[in-house]
């Protein structure tokens, strides 16, 4: 598909402009996306620490930058789906590994690192209150290289899928944010210029459908304010249908579907 379109990729990286939010103001973050771009000897000598994350599909890719960082003699750490799930693999490539989601401790992990004296394995049990995660850090991006955009609401879901690993790496119970969140991450997509596609990446949008709801509704308010510059796309259950009231919140804020009556192309995605 990609040789359709004139963009080099569909979407950042969320998780690692999410830790980059979550680094010390003083530290110098510079963004490698592998999806596209090259990763050269030079890039890993300027740094300090490399950072690596992602999911199971790109562990070849992890693992060998991993260990090329560690040929030329520098730190590493790796968190993200892929290390939370085998862990033990990748202590052998990495300095450090976060199993879990660190956005409550990451200050805690962060002067461990500059004193020196950070674990080799990080196990976060708990649960990050979403609502005080930092807004991404999307200044780090090559914005015009990729196809759409991504913010994040929720993490967890409520259902039991046999196939799905969601509720055992993020809960099942849903976490949100605030509404005035999320419109504060479509602001700093908005002042770089961002005027398309926005993903929003939870897993069941409607885990917690009152809050989707409350959401919605401020999405319609600020597209309305701002011209509605996107379109957003997003992933929920089945049980939409029977929320009349959400489905119209969602379309007035301009979510829109891939079903062959509504005429457009898109990436409605619905699990069942």
């Amino acid at each position: 598909m990609m040789e359709l379109i004139p963009e080099e990729t569909i979407h950042p990286p969320l998780g690692l402009l999410t830790v980059a939010a979550l680094c010390p103001k003083d530290w110098t973050i510079r963004l490698i996306d592998r999806s596209f771009e090259d990763l050269k000897d030079a890039d890993i000598l300027w740094a300090d620490l490399v950072m690596v994350s992602g999911m199971r599909v790109q562990k070849d890719d992890m693992r060998r930058t991993l260990l090329r960082a560690r040929r030329l003699g520098k730190r590493t750490m790796v968190g993200g789906p892929y290390a939370s799930s085998e862990p033990q693999v990748l202590l052998k490539e990495a300095d450090h590994v976060i199993v879990g989601e660190p956005d409550e401790v990451f200050h805690e992990i962060a002067a461990e690192l500059e004193r020196g004296s950070a674990k080799r394995l990080y196990d976060i049990k708990d649960k990050p209150d979403v609502s005080k995660t930092p807004v991404p850090r999307f200044d780090l991006l090559k914005i015009k290289k990729y196809a759409s955009m991504s913010v994040q609401f929720s993490r967890g879901c409520p259902f039991q899928c046999e196939f799905c690993d969601i509720i055992t790496i993020y809960g099942r119970k849903p976490r949100t944010k605030a509404p005035s969140q999320l419109t504060a991450e479509l602001d700093a997509l908005f002042a770089l210029g961002w005027r398309d596609q926005v993903f929003i990446v939870d897993d069941n949008f409607i885990g917690n459908h009152k809050r989707a709801f409350e959401l919605a509704q401020s999405l319609q308010e600020w597209q309305q304010s701002h011209g509605t510059p996107f379109l957003f796309y997003t992933e929920a259950s089945m049980d939409l249908a029977q929320r009349p009231e959400l489905i119209e919140a969602m379309v007035k804020a301009n979510f829109f579907d891939s079903s062959p009556k509504s005429g457009m192309v898109g990436n409605g995605v619905f699990r069942q």
